[in-house]
């Protein structure tokens, strides 16, 4: 019996530390270890039910284990506040004043169009509709919008420093006027953090480490 519980135990915490470097784009609406809770539970009362082998005592042993371990991570979230960044993880900012933080973005795993993909999910579809922008602990995206947003839907250009050929064809921005263009703004394109387009030739552009302005561009796409 003890073996079961230490066993389970070390179940546990495996996916709870791989599901916190994970990141967030792999958490839906719950904490980590809720999640990691939510998926055991569900395998460990399956096992004894489907195969009539396993003593169903087996099964109430190590749901009754989960039990405990969810009582003590919730006990030391109350107790010990530092223990909450542990194993639950914090709030990413990754949309300021300057722009899209890269780094936070790398830190969960994340990139540009995933960010943009959040941002349409909540309503957003510019990405300087929003004054912050941040991802909680769960993984859901919140943000603080501006009183007035674009009215365009823009595409993805540029991501760090790679080019999107197919969002540049549905914008009609050849090879040689992106050239043009980045050549006007002197910067190279691995220099390039984020460049979208809309539709009305509305160009948000941030460089790598720099903050985010905004341009325009002849476009001739059709969207």
């Amino acid at each position: 019996m003890a073996l079961i519980f230490i066993r389970t135990a070390v179940i546990f915490l495996t996916l709870l530390v791989c599901m916190r470097l994970m990141g967030k784009s792999q958490i839906g609406e719950m904490q980590p270890f809720e999640f990691v809770i939510t998926l055991l539970i569900a395998e460990l009362a399956c096992i004894p039910m489907a195969d009539s082998s396993i003593p169903l005592m087996y099964g109430i042993v190590s749901v009754v284990t989960i039990f405990i371990l969810h009582q003590a991570v919730w006990l030391l979230d109350m107790w010990f506040r530092p223990m909450k960044r542990v194993i639950c993880g914090k709030p990413s900012l990754v949309i300021t004043k300057d722009g899209v933080d890269m780094s936070q973005l790398k830190k969960n795993n994340l990139d540009v169009s995933d960010l943009i993909e959040s941002m349409r999910a909540a309503g957003y579809f510019n990405l300087d509709d929003v004054y912050y922008g941040l991802y909680e602990a769960n993984g859901s995206f919140s943000a603080l919008p501006r009183e007035k947003m674009c009215g365009s839907l823009p595409v993805l250009i540029i991501d760090d420093g790679r080019p999107d050929r197919e969002n540049m064809r549905i914008a009609g921005i050849s090879e040689e006027k992106l050239k043009n263009f980045l050549s006007g703004e002197n910067t190279k394109l691995k220099q390039v953090a984020v460049m979208t387009v809309d539709g009305n030739g509305r160009v948000y552009f941030q460089p790598k480490g720099k903050r985010y302005s905004i341009r325009s561009i002849e476009t001739e796409g059709k969207w």
